[in-house]
């Protein structure tokens, strides 16, 4: 994982904690959310287009995962997704047992954060190992025939290598796939400090990729 400092841009990096939601924390969150009237977003939301095409947008720590889905749609071609846009994604359960990544270059998503997360998600297959390669894609063989990809990532988030990995092998499989790497930029930094020129960056980034792959640019 890279050693970068953070971001000069990203001031909030030096406040923030490294852990956010834990299974110790996930209850006071609940309660934080519900107690400050916030209206909790469904996992996906569907935009529509036209009458042909609509854009599928999922929440972050959604347990229908965006990578899953479109990896479901190549395999039984019901759909034709023109685009995965993938922002920080959470592809690979195997980096929970990574012993090499510093926690001080991490804020929001640790490593702690994501056992918690994958153990959430895949239930008792975290523990036998038999995780579906429909469950990560990371441990998906061929990637082949699935639409384009865009994939943003900071190079301080803990999905740092695992997005960057599966962007190259997109590539070798012949999908075209843009990476879009934020030097210094931490987990959710776009969504924490939205007005920074790195995070504008990064919106215009995905705005021009959505845009080229629903107008053809």
């Amino acid at each position: 994982m890279s050693e970068q400092p953070f971001n000069p841009q990203l001031r909030a990096a030096r406040f923030l904690p490294r852990t956010v939601i834990s299974s110790r924390t996930l209850p006071t969150a609940r309660l934080a959310t519900k107690l400050a009237g916030i209206a909790q977003r469904p996992d996906a939301q569907v935009v529509s287009v036209d009458a042909d095409v609509s854009v599928h947008v999922f929440r972050p720590a959604s347990a229908r995962h965006p990578g899953p889905a479109l990896l479901l749609a190549k395999e039984r071609g019901e759909i034709r997704p023109v685009l995965q846009l993938l922002s920080y994604p959470m592809l690979d359960d195997r980096t929970t047992t990574r012993s090499d990544i510093d926690p001080r270059r991490l804020r929001i998503w640790s490593q702690k954060s994501n056992r918690f997360g994958w153990r959430a998600y895949l239930g008792p297959a975290t523990a036998d190992g038999g995780v579906s390669p429909l469950a990560a894609p990371a441990r998906y063989d061929d990637l082949s025939g699935l639409p384009p990809a865009w994939i943003g990532v900071g190079t301080n988030d803990l999905f740092h290598d695992e997005d960057v990995t599966y962007a190259r092998r997109l590539q070798q499989a012949g999908v075209a796939c843009a990476l879009h790497v934020v030097p210094g930029a931490y987990h959710a930094f776009d969504s924490i400090e939205g007005k920074t020129a790195a995070s504008q960056a990064f919106l215009q980034a995905q705005t021009t990729a959505l845009d080229e792959a629903l107008n053809g640019g």
